[in-house]
């Protein structure tokens, strides 16, 4: 990947160029999640597809045409890194995940909370089968995606964290049949699939993907952690286990590529579904994964403290996810740079950059914001890291 030549340091709670040094890993020292609310074009196509109105090739140019749309949005606004907004998919996950061999999905259950909001309820996803790639998943999407980003900006993909495939049912969830241990066939039979895709990727130029990841924010999380034991894993544990599984995976990356994950806490129409301090995963997960960077929740009290951030390693860089996607109300630059002021207390801030904190719509459905709260916002992050 071709990295922009530019540093942190922090002087007076602001970031400070230094033009002669390297940022690690990603293209700028901002960064985005990835997802955008869809154009309501886009909306009726895809009702029109449901309904059998028109086909899926049909609604494939749609896509195309709004895809144009919000690269050129992303450029306009002064992003270096371009989604095509996960506009092919209905959820961040189950999109990906149905396309693996061995692997079956249900459309998650909404549920109406009593207070009059709504909850996604975990999809049910089952391992039946040797989990195999048997197609590539991504890459026409890439290509596309790649076709319409201009020059001096990097093309990224975003896919669900392979820790799906164990986390929603545990044991349980997994054919005893195909694998009667999980360890080590399991495991390596999933970072096979993962890498058979990261490698068709990097065939068509791809140089940078992010893993979604919502098991390890949700083992920070009291009930989510109960759960887990009723299900029978220890979730003390269960960190340690998936930095082994994860790092299956970045074994196969292929050479060049930046490879990141997000941690997220949940992000249906602005809800979250999980919330607590990182402590309880943060040395498996900054320590022991060998990833390239972290985009971390920070935009609110439910991700707690950076006190975390001091398992970060040399060589590693975070992304501190400090303004929300969930609501429209604006932070402040003062606010945010006060913010980066007690993160750099625990992590060198060569190794820190800036980021909202998730998707602006992790399902079709999107989060309660305004197209016009989605520049604001990223504007804002764009700002703040560049003022000196």
């Amino acid at each position: 990947m071709n990295s922009i030549k530019l540093h942190f340091l922090y002087t007076k709670s602001a970031f400070t160029l230094e033009p002669n040094m390297t940022i690690p890993h990603i293209p700028a020292r901002y960064d985005h999640v990835g997802s955008f609310l869809r154009p309501a074009y886009l909306l009726e196509a895809r009702e029109q597809k449901a309904k059998g109105q028109i086909t899926p090739e049909q609604l494939r140019v749609v896509e195309d045409k709004a895809i144009t749309e919000i690269v050129k949005f992303q450029e306009d606004v002064g992003l270096k890194s371009i989604t095509d907004g996960e506009f092919r998919r209905t959820y961040f996950h189950i999109d990906f995940l149905e396309e693996m061999g061995g692997v079956k999905t249900d459309v998650p259950v909404t549920i109406e909370r009593p207070d009059g909001t709504q909850e996604l309820a975990p999809p049910v996803i089952r391992v039946i089968d040797k989990v195999t790639h048997v197609r590539d998943i991504q890459l026409e999407d890439y290509k596309y995606l790649k076709s319409q980003v201009s020059a001096g900006h990097t093309p990224k993909v975003t896919i669900p964290s392979p820790t799906m495939l164990h986390f929603r049912g545990g044991r349980g969830g997994i054919s005893k049949t195909a694998y009667p241990e999980l360890d080590p066939v399991f495991y390596d039979d999933v970072a096979k699939a993962y890498g058979d895709e990261l490698r068709s990727l990097a065939a068509a130029g791809c140089t940078y993907v992010q893993m979604d990841d919502t098991n390890l924010a949700y083992l920070c999380d009291d009930k989510m952690r109960e759960a887990a034991r009723l299900r029978g894993d220890d979730p003390n544990e269960l960190p340690h286990r998936y930095a082994q599984f994860i790092n299956k995976v970045v074994a196969q990356k292929p050479a060049g590529m930046t490879l990141a994950m997000h941690l997220c806490r949940g992000n249906f129409k602005s809800t979250h579904a999980a919330a607590g301090n990182y402590e309880p995963v943060a040395e498996a997960l900054l320590s022991e994964i060998d990833i390239d960077a972290y985009f971390l929740e920070y935009d609110d009290d439910r991700s707690g403290d950076f006190r975390p951030l001091r398992f970060l390693p040399k060589g590693k860089l975070v992304v501190l996810g400090l303004v929300t996607t969930k609501f429209g109300a604006m932070e402040s630059k003062d606010s945010l740079k006060r913010r980066i002021d007690e993160a750099a207390k625990f992590a060198p801030m060569d190794q820190l950059a800036l980021s909202p904190q998730c998707g602006f719509s992790s399902t079709v459905h999107g989060n309660n914001i305004a197209v016009e709260d989605q520049r604001n916002k990223l504007r804002l992050v764009i700002e703040t890291a560049q003022e000196e």
